[in-house]
């Protein structure tokens, strides 16, 4: 049940605070930890979704996991989501965090998909390249491994597909001789 108004309510919210009380890089680090927390503990996730478990249990079992871990903003933020009953949308908010910080600060993320593993220089010089075509400043670069593409690449960014890869070639000409454009032509 996602709820992205409410998500980028809360990340504004949080934002603007964090930003009077000059500690902006601070709470990202928190949220980034968070998104990742929430992403990689189905228990935790759990947790927050219990519509059995008390807030009260909830606040006091996320203060245990995120001690020392989260700055004071972000624990004062976290009591406030479990008061009112949003902790369930924790990492949603902290993703809508994310987008809205990455926005701030002119951040672009690109997700780069090969059949096998690249090159330092290989991510660079891609890097490279989109800063030069599209004009581009800061570039998050997230890299994936998928050999069912074959070859080639798939490059994802600001709602854009690049689709290079040897499989959708493959799809394309599946779908060439699906249609029989050929035969046609030649009666």
């Amino acid at each position: 049940m996602q709820n992205p108004r409410l998500a980028h309510r809360y990340a504004k919210s949080l934002m603007d605070l964090s930003i009077e009380k000059n500690q902006l890089e601070t709470v990202y680090a928190d949220m980034k930890y968070l998104q990742a927390l929430c992403s990689q503990s189905k228990e935790f996730n759990n947790l927050l979704k219990s519509p059995i478990i008390q807030a009260g249990k909830k606040d006091s079992i996320i203060n245990v996991v995120t001690e020392g871990k989260i700055s004071e903003i972000s624990k004062l933020f976290i009591k406030l989501i479990v008061k009112k009953g949003r902790e369930s949308y924790l990492e949603e908010i902290a993703n809508a965090f994310i987008e809205e910080y990455n926005a701030l600060k002119g951040i672009h993320k690109v997700a780069l998909t090969t059949a096998i593993e690249i090159s330092d220089e290989t991510k660079n010089a891609i890097e490279q390249k989109i800063k030069q075509e599209r004009g581009i400043g800061i570039i998050e670069l997230e890299t994936k491994v998928n050999k069912d593409i074959i070859g080639g690449f798939i490059l994802e960014f600001d709602n854009n597909l690049v689709d290079a890869s040897i499989s959708r070639d493959l799809r394309d000409i599946k779908k060439q001789f699906s249609q029989n454009v050929y035969v046609s032509n030649i009666r």
